[in-house]
């Protein structure tokens, strides 16, 4: 990007805001003017209430009294004291009111606008419509007399009135929507134009040459941080224009109309005065935010060094009599949640309207909503610690649920994630876990085995020991089988026509179980056919003429593999 487009650009918005200034201070001074403070006729407080008063001295001293403005479409008009038991503030609304009346009244001339003595008043009027009295307690708080004080209001109001009617007049309202329409039309075409210049920026901004931002050796920025970086900043210099178009637009608009001319000049302090409150708000919560930072700092390095000692405990290099590794991280998940609790307690009464009723109620109704909806995860949690104390299992065992056989994949605070030798995910409550008996198939495997058994009914004919030596021998055959401890066979039951044995032997793979008893019975099955003994499995009423055993030669029967070619064939 050439420095000499970028400047073009510029340039071209530049003169783009110029214009929009020139076309709008001619409207600016016509259409926006600021309230009144001071009336032309009655000044309020002590001084001279009307420029045509004499400059004479008073005929008597002013005496300081409360004030409250009488008002005219959101213009002072003049300030008035209070009478006998009629406050200020309620004295001024009642005028402020009449004289509101009188100026809608279309019917009333201002020239009509007339100051008539009595005894002890001076009464402004409208055509027989009382709108003031004007007392000399009321001519003593300007110290001026009471007709000099009538004079004036009166001169006041014929002004003020003709104000407001001439603001309304269709014709007054015609120029306005003219001259917003104007304003209107001017406004899209400067946002169209400084939208088309913005582009052409971006654009050359995007596509053009630029360098990245080197000290000695070191890259500070690279090219594409500092094309983003521009492009930020002229985005952001795009929102501020459009935001100051916006304003300038409503502030010239809104004073066109009469009734919306109050606003014209709140724009920007209606924006003001929250920044300002949250300013001071700021400014004055700095002792408590200083708490927070710090009270935050200290919590992450205590959480920090919790972390560090769990984390240790749990690879062994820090141990402590009677507490097991595996409870390391669940230890630390606790103690760093009360941790938290205590730190949120502390810090509570220091959060900004913490003491407001909106914020009681807030954490009230969070707390009902807790309490009424968390008996059941309260009951997981705890049915979680409870087995994880326990060490009724780890991540990693092989367990029994039931007629469920699982490895313990992940054990969460509020169920437990079990995969099962189909390759299935189950998913457990922990109270189900805690309501139910827990196999464990691993726990006692690490160190002495786990022992795999099975049993098969052999007839009263066969030698008990030719059948314990059958078993053993497929045992020793079976792959995952151990030695030691060696395998052994019982007798668990003298049937009515057979003879029930239990082969036992021991594994260090319960991983591979359903492998090992798949080798295993296919060993058994082999021993007995090879010696030609009858598993009398299947029930009979005599015993048939010759055994019913599958001979060896027929092992490899097709459609089955011949032995060396598939494991199955051994």
């Amino acid at each position: 990007m050439s420095p000499g487009s970028v400047m073009t650009a510029v340039r071209n918005i530049l003169a783009a805001l110029a214009a929009l200034v020139a076309l709008a201070v001619p409207v600016w001074g016509e259409a926006v003017q600021p309230a009144r403070e001071t009336p032309p006729g009655v000044a309020p407080g002590p001084a001279p209430p009307a420029k045509e008063l004499p400059s004479q001295a008073a005929p008597a001293k002013a005496v300081p009294v409360p004030m409250a403005p009488v008002m005219l479409d959101n213009h002072r008009l003049f300030s008035y004291p209070p009478y006998h038991t009629l406050g200020a503030q309620e004295r001024a609304a009642r005028i402020s009111e009449r004289i509101r009346r009188v100026a809608d009244d279309e019917t009333v001339r201002t020239d009509a606008i007339t100051a008539v003595e009595g005894d002890d008043s001076t009464d402004i009027m409208a055509e027989g419509r009382g709108v003031m009295s004007i007392f000399d307690s009321d001519a003593r708080a300007f110290g001026i007399s009471r007709q000099q004080l009538a004079r004036a209001i009166v001169g006041e109001l014929r002004a003020a009135i003709g104000q407001y009617r001439q603001e309304r007049a269709p014709r007054s309202i015609v120029e306005g929507i003219i001259k917003a329409a104007l304003a209107t039309a001017v406004l899209l075409a400067i946002l169209l134009l400084a939208r088309l210049l913005f582009r052409k920026l971006l654009v050359l901004l995007a596509s053009g040459k630029a360098r990245a931002i080197h000290f000695q050796n070191f890259e500070v920025l690279r090219l594409e941080q500092v094309r983003a970086l521009l492009i930020a900043a002229v985005r952001s210099f795009r929102l501020i224009i459009v935001l100051l178009l916006l304003y300038l637009y409503l502030h010239i608009v809104l004073g066109f109309f009469p009734w919306t001319r109050p606003f014209s000049g709140q724009i920007l302090r209606y924006l003001l005065v929250p920044l300002q409150t949250m300013e001071l708000g700021l400014v004055g919560y700095i002792p408590n935010l200083i708490f927070l930072i710090v009270l935050a700092v200290v919590s992450h390095y205590v959480i920090k060094f919790m972390r560090l000692i769990s984390a240790e405990v749990e690879k062994g290099t820090i141990a402590f009599d009677g507490f097991y590794r595996e409870w390391a991280k669940p230890t630390f998940k606790i103690a760093r949640f009360l941790f938290i609790a205590f730190v949120a307690v502390v810090a509570f009464p220091y959060f900004p309207g913490s003491n407001s009723p909106a914020f009681k109620g807030i954490t009230l109704f969070l707390g009902v909503l807790l309490s009424l909806g968390s008996s059941s995860t309260v009951s997981n949690i705890i049915a979680g610690l409870d087995m994880t104390y326990r060490r009724a299992f780890v991540q990693g065992d092989w367990i029994k649920i039931g007629d469920l056989v699982g490895q313990v994949m992940r054990m969460r605070l509020l169920v437990t994630h079990l995969k099962t030798f189909k390759n299935e995910e189950v998913v457990f409550p922990n109270a189900a876990l805690l309501n139910s008996h827990v196999t464990n198939f691993s726990s006692l495997a690490r160190e002495q085995g786990l022992i795999l058994h099975t049993a098969v009914t052999i007839g009263y004919n066969t030698p008990w020991r030719q059948v314990h030596a059958f078993l053993l021998e497929a045992a020793r055959r079976t792959v995952g089988i151990l030695s030691d401890p060696p395998p052994f066979v019982l007798q668990t039951a003298l049937d009515d026509f057979y003879v029930r044995y239990e082969l036992n032997a021991y594994t260090d793979a319960p991983e591979r179980m359903l492998d090992i008893y798949s080798d295993l019975h296919q060993q058994i099955q082999d021993a007995f056919n090879e010696f030609e003994v009858q598993i009398m499995s299947p029930h009979y009423v005599f015993d048939p003429r010759s055994p019913a055993v599958v001979p060896k030669e027929r092992w490899h029967a097709p459609p089955a593999p011949a032995p060396g070619d598939s494991p199955a064939g051994r």
